[in-house]
């Protein structure tokens, strides 16, 4: 064969590669495209079509054994989950839950969850309708990343928004360092513009994608995660595993150190603008008409060493009893529906962590709110 004719073809075709490239990234600028291809791409989802929807947000670091993964596009985050599988019934009554880990129900199978309890005790309104309730909780602690998510729920048209919440969503420093938030820099400006909140371009914490990062060959990885989530849904379908469950895990530390400094703050008072209540009530607003009750939610009240200083590994007594009178106040003094179940739960009903509760701690907090809910329903 003609060299010469094949080093022509082979020209052509690496020019026509980097035209592509070039036309691409042009075509996929920031912030006009928030989330890149994956953005776009991530709304075509196998899930609800070719399998079940998720019962929760697509999240692991194994994927071979929880059959899921972390990705950073929120369009093909909420399109893997069971909200989007068909219109709302008339019958139901749709309570979506937003939140942290404790609300996706790290160590939990979906039916230990919150939502798979609430869900679990056919609950019904005064008006007959039958309460469904949806996990929109993704692990990690800032109100930034709950607002991303409470920007989208309007859309699913629930009758009642559960926000659950706790003190280390609030610190200002706290707010763009969730990987989801901060590898989406412009959902995140978007937000702040729209909600009037404090936010700053140049935090380090911030990933933006690069021009080459436009390019197909720098979207190479958030493209292989979109396909791999799909794939795994197949397995997700088989066995309703979602995430690792291992057998032995460290449990929640109870026996104190003695430092009561938080996040560098000494007592007695934290900052006036170290809590992000702007951030706060931009998610009150995202929700726009839909009732939003507001949890304090429950945390490891130790009884070890020096937990007359601490309440646990996160939290210094003055610190948590100092943000508990600010959110009452802040609340009170918005006329929102607030509830603070804090020590509901006993220390011996927490897993891993001092928020991540078990089976029958999640129980207790399921019958609490689910009576919170009902109260709310036929109000």
């Amino acid at each position: 064969m003609d060299t010469k004719f094949i080093r022509n073809v082979l020209l052509k075709a690496l020019a026509l590669f980097v035209a592509a490239n070039l036309i691409f990234a042009a075509w996929n600028p920031a912030p006009s495209n928030p989330g890149g291809i994956t953005g776009l791409l991530g709304h075509i989802s196998a899930y609800n079509l070719l399998f079940p929807g998720r019962e929760r947000f697509p999240f692991g670091e194994n994927p071979a054994k929880s059959y899921n993964l972390s990705l950073y596009s929120l369009p093909a985050m909420f399109a893997s989950l069971e909200i989007n599988a068909a219109a709302k019934p008339s019958g139901e009554y749709r309570v979506v839950l937003v939140g942290d880990s404790s609300v996706w129900g790290t160590l939990l199978r979906p039916e230990q969850t919150l939502a798979g309890q609430l869900n679990a005790a056919h609950l019904a309104t005064c008006g007959g309708l039958q309460l469904r309730a949806f996990n929109l909780g993704y692990p990690t602690l800032s109100l930034t990343k709950d607002l991303m998510v409470l920007d989208q729920v309007p859309r699913y048209h629930p009758d009642l928004i559960v926000w659950l919440t706790t003190l280390d969503s609030f610190p200002r420093l706290n707010q763009l360092t969730s990987p989801i938030v901060a590898n989406n820099p412009d959902v995140v400006a978007g937000l702040a513009a729209r909600y009037k909140i404090q936010f700053d371009p140049r935090d380090p914490a911030l990933v933006y994608t690069s021009w080459w990062g436009r390019t197909i060959i720098g979207q190479r990885r958030p493209l292989a995660d979109l396909l791999r989530l799909q794939f795994y849904g197949v397995l997700w379908a088989a066995t309703g595993i979602d995430q690792e469950y291992p057998t032995n895990y460290e449990k929640a530390q109870r026996a104190l150190d003695a430092d009561v400094t938080y996040h560098g703050w000494k007592p007695p008072v934290m900052p006036p603008d170290g809590l992000a209540f702007d951030v706060l009530d931009a998610g009150m607003n995202a929700a726009g008409p839909t009732p939003v009750l507001l949890v304090n939610e429950p945390i490891l009240v130790s009884t070890g060493k020096n937990s007359d200083l601490r309440y646990n590994f996160f939290y210094p007594r003055w610190a948590y009893d100092q943000y508990r009178q600010l959110l009452a106040g802040h609340s009170q003094q918005k006329g929102w529906n607030y509830l603070d179940v804090w020590n509901l739960v006993q220390e011996g009903e927490f897993t891993n962590t001092a928020i991540h509760l078990s089976p029958a701690g999640e129980a207790l907090l399921t019958q609490r709110l689910g009576a919170a809910i009902l109260q709310q329903a036929c109000h």
